[in-house]
């Protein structure tokens, strides 16, 4: 996330990574992966805001993939 808004030059607030998925669990886009041992993470999703205003939300049918929320998508 990082190097992706350093390269873009957004701004600091558009960029919200988070390992403990408290954004998510908010908005119901979890996934338990907890026999994994990895916990309840995120899923995979694209979302375009303008504005405040959510305009698209292209969330992943399956984990591991990015299709659907790759950037050809968005």
């Amino acid at each position: 996330m990082d190097a992706w808004k350093k390269a873009s030059g957004g701004d600091p607030s558009s960029f919200s990574p988070t390992a403990a998925a408290t954004g998510p669990r908010r908005s119901a886009l979890t996934a338990d992966l907890t026999e994994r041992g990895l916990g309840v993470r995120s899923q995979r999703y694209a979302m375009v805001v303008d504005d405040g205003v959510v305009k698209t939300l292209n969330v992943e049918d399956a984990p591991g993939k990015a299709e659907i929320s790759g950037a050809d998508n968005c």
